[in-house]
């Protein structure tokens, strides 16, 4: 399956008027699209910057970068199309990160797997992802397409010390 999102990026013309810079699909150059992978990554917008510097417009293309599953700094916007497993889709692994997320479905229906047992997902469903142990499933017979908002963050003393040593993170 060949994954598309229409992306509209604006800035500032001289006069500092606002303008659309561009409007289309955002440049795809990674591997982490089709069946073998089960899902397809579409890379929407990045920066390693915390607080982001606006300009006028953007020095580069933001999707012009090696592929990083999680950011190690900054944010990273991307929509995730994952495929039923007629097409290839299967479970995730369990696997943790060094984020704060923002998942919203958009459309179709995916399982959230935590320790504690699963949710069933429907569109509108928005999970605040906090560094917690978790894999993703699609268990529909279609594409569940969801948008991610990860933003790089760190863990705080009182909860290293609960969990297990070492701290394997998915990066």
């Amino acid at each position: 399956m060949t994954a598309q999102a229409r992306r509209v990026v604006t800035g500032h013309d001289a006069d500092g008027k606002s303008v659309k810079l561009s409007d289309g699909i955002p440049p795809q150059d990674h591997s982490m699209q089709g069946g073998a992978i089960g899902a397809d990554f579409i890379e929407i917008w990045n920066t390693p910057e915390t607080v982001p510097t606006l300009t006028s417009q953007p020095d580069e293309e933001p999707t012009a970068r090696p592929f990083a599953i999680m950011p190690a700094s900054g944010h990273i916007m991307r929509v995730i199309e994952t495929y039923p497993p007629r097409m290839g889709g299967h479970r995730t692994v369990m696997h943790r990160t060094r984020t704060l997320d923002y998942a919203v479905v958009i459309e179709g229906e995916v399982v959230l797997i935590l320790d504690d047992g699963e949710t069933v997902l429907g569109p509108g469903a928005v999970v605040v992802q906090r560094g917690t142990d978790h894999a993703w499933e699609n268990r529909s017979n279609e594409i569940t397409k969801m948008a991610f908002f990860h933003i790089a963050a760190e863990f705080s003393d009182e909860l290293l010390a609960k969990l297990p040593q070492p701290l394997v993170l998915m990066e």
